[in-house]
């Protein structure tokens, strides 16, 4: 196990501040304040992979990924490919996050937080306090799959679904 003391990753911070100017922190926070949170999907498999799976050759490969990065479907760089968001768009790839509110008997709490860690398309969940027991987060794509499967699971007594519109702050 590693474990980091909090000063050292403070004086880390410090250290690479020190290589910034102070217009090249400034433009990295007004960035950051100007920014959008999206979802990103990473490929990690070798472009030599990929022209394998699809029966093509790594060149023509690398002409196919040229013309989708000129066209903001992907990014790419040394070592990895990312899809845009555009691309997830264009594919009907949903990528909201839909936010499922979960009550659960307390008598079967252990054994229905389990099961619900097992589902694949879930993307994250929390034990929560008050008048729910879970909140789950899983894709707008996945959302039905999610239900379909949290609806065999023996203890839970409520669901309510709700897919993120617009992202406020």
């Amino acid at each position: 196990m590693f474990y980091i003391d909090v000063g050292d990753v403070e004086m880390k911070i410090r250290e690479e501040k020190t290589f910034l100017t102070e217009k090249q922190y400034l433009l990295l926070l007004k960035l950051y304040e100007n920014s959008m949170e999206t979802n990103i999907r990473s490929v990690n498999k070798s472009q030599n992979e990929l022209a394998n799976e699809l029966g093509i050759t790594r060149q023509a490969l690398s002409v196919h990924l040229r013309k989708l990065k000129e066209k903001n479907l992907i990014r790419t760089g040394r070592g990895f490919i990312d899809l845009t968001e555009k691309a997830l768009n264009i594919i009907e790839e949903k990528t909201n996050e839909s936010f499922i509110i979960i009550k659960v008997q307390p008598q079967k709490r252990n054994q229905v937080y389990e099961q619900i860690s097992k589902i694949s398309c879930l993307k994250k969940a929390y034990r929560v306090t008050g008048e729910i027991d879970v909140i789950a987060i899983v894709s707008q794509s996945s959302l039905d799959e999610f239900l379909k499967e949290v609806s065999k699971i023996d203890g839970i007594t409520f669901t309510s679904a709700h897919v993120v519109i617009t992202r406020l702050k």
